[in-house]
């Protein structure tokens, strides 16, 4: 029940209920009545309160570790971060690409040796081909 349906069941506009102190009261004490043919009140037991304590003690419980995990996170992050900032640590991404020039360095190092064995090998290769040739044309 409401004001507006009230007045439009009466006829009259609901700024009437409205500036009559006593209507406007009756009007929202019928309508805190509970409908007609039901209980006066819901029935709850004891146990069921307590049950329902309990699971909320247990799930107040499971948010506060939830709450206290992510806190712990936040500040790990914002510390990182802090870190990072201050130039006292290298970032990681700066690392991963330092170790990787190395390696990089490294192979090239590498390759390069190979290279020059080769050329020494061509180089023999090409001493024996001419000193075999000197001797087909003698």
């Amino acid at each position: 029940m409401t004001v507006s349906s009230v007045a439009r069941t009466a006829g009259v506009h609901r700024s009437l209920i409205h500036r009559h102190g006593d209507l406007h009261a009756a009007v929202l004490a019928r309508a805190s009545e509970p409908p007609p043919g039901t209980a006066a009140g819901t029935q709850v037991s004891r146990q069921s309160l307590l049950a329902d304590v309990a699971n909320l003690t247990a799930r107040n419980g499971r948010l506060s570790m939830h709450i206290t995990r992510l806190e712990r996170r936040l500040s790990e992050a914002l510390g990182q971060a802090a870190w990072e900032a201050s130039g006292l640590g290298a970032p990681a991404d700066i690392e991963t690409l330092t170790r990787r020039t190395t390696e990089l360095e490294q192979q090239i190092l590498d390759l390069r040796g190979e290279l020059a064995e080769r050329d020494e090998d061509l180089e023999a290769a090409r001493a024996a081909n001419r000193e075999l040739m000197a001797q087909l044309n003698r």
